[in-house]
C-alpha cells in the first residue's frame, strides 16, 4: 500500500478534489464547533489542511499520514504531522477525525482494530467525526475511468467494485528529461462499510450517522461518536 499512497499524493493534484476536499474541510469543521475541542488528532491528515483550519480556531493539532510525501509537505510547512500509526502517537485528545473515506481503506478486522485505538487516543468525553462512502458512492460514483493530460504528465484512472470492495488503478505517465514517458502503475484497494459496523464499538457511542452529498446524491455518510465514560 505505501507505494500506491506515494503514487497518489504525486498525482493528487492531477484528480481536480479542491472543491470537494474543502467541503468536506468546512462541513467537519462546523459539526466540531458544539464540542468545543482544544485539542485534535487527524488521521490521514493530508497535506495538513483541515489542521490549518483548526489552529485559525484555536486548537492544537496533531497529524498523521501514510504517506512520506504528504508528511514532508506538512513539515515543511510546521505542522506538526508524522509518519507513524496511531497507537505510535504520544497524549489523548479531544478530537480525532478521519477525513475523505480515510476508513475505507481498512478492512473489516483493520478498522475494529483501528478503532480500539480510537478509543484509547480520545479524552473522556471525546468525539471521533469521520466520512465513509455509501453503497451508492461506491457503486454510482467512483466506478469507471478517467484521464488527465498535462503534457509532461499523463494519468489514467479506472476503478472497479465488486465483493464490497472498490479496487482503483492508477497509472501515470511521466516525462523525463530525455523526453521519454516513464510509466508508474499502483492499485489501492477500499472497503464498503455498513454504518452498523459502528453502533457497537465498545467504548464509542454513535450519536449521529448524517449521510450528505459530496458528488452525487448521498454518497457519503457522516459519522459522529462519542467516547463512553
Amino acid at each position: 500500500m505505501s507505494k500506491a499512497l506515494e503514487l497518489y499524493a504525486k498525482v493528487e493534484h492531477l484528480l481536480g478534489i479542491e472543491e470537494a476536499t474543502d467541503k468536506l474541510h468546512h462541513l467537519f469543521l462546523g459539526e466540531l464547533e458544539e464540542f468545543a475541542p482544544k485539542t485534535l488528532l487527524d488521521v490521514g491528515c493530508g497535506r495538513g489542511g483541515f489542521m490549518k483550519l483548526m489552529q485559525q480556531e484555536g486548537v492544537s493539532c496533531v497529524g498523521i499520514d501514510a504517506s512520506e510525501v504528504m508528511v514532508k509537505e506538512c513539515q515543511d510547512d510546521n505542522l506538526e504531522v508524522y509518519h507513524k500509526n496511531i497507537d505510535e502517537v504520544e497524549g489523548c485528545f479531544d478530537a480525532i477525525v478521519c477525513i475523505f473515506d480515510v476508513l475505507n481503506f481498512f478492512d473489516q478486522d483493520s478498522l475494529s482494530r483501528f478503532l480500539a485505538s480510537v478509543v484509547s487516543k480520545l479524552n473522556d468525553g471525546g468525539v471521533f467525526l469521520a466520512d465513509i462512502n455509501s453503497l451508492s458512492g461506491f457503486r454510482d460514483v467512483a466506478v469507471g475511468c478517467m484521464s488527465v493530460d498535462e503534457g509532461d504528465e499523463f494519468l489514467v484512472v479506472d476503478a472497479i467494485y465488486e465483493d464490497e470492495k472498490l479496487i482503483t488503478t492508477f497509472s501515470f505517465f511521466e516525462k523525463n528529461d530525455k523526453n521519454c514517458y516513464i510509466k508508474t502503475k499502483e492499485d489501492i484497494t477500499q472497503y464498503f462499510h455498513k454504518t452498523r459496523s459502528f453502533e457497537r464499538v465498545e467504548g464509542l457511542k454513535l450519536l449521529q450517522k448524517l449521510p450528505f452529498s459530496l458528488y452525487d446524491t448521498k454518497d457519503k455518510i457522516l459519522l459522529i461518536l462519542k467516547k463512553s465514560v
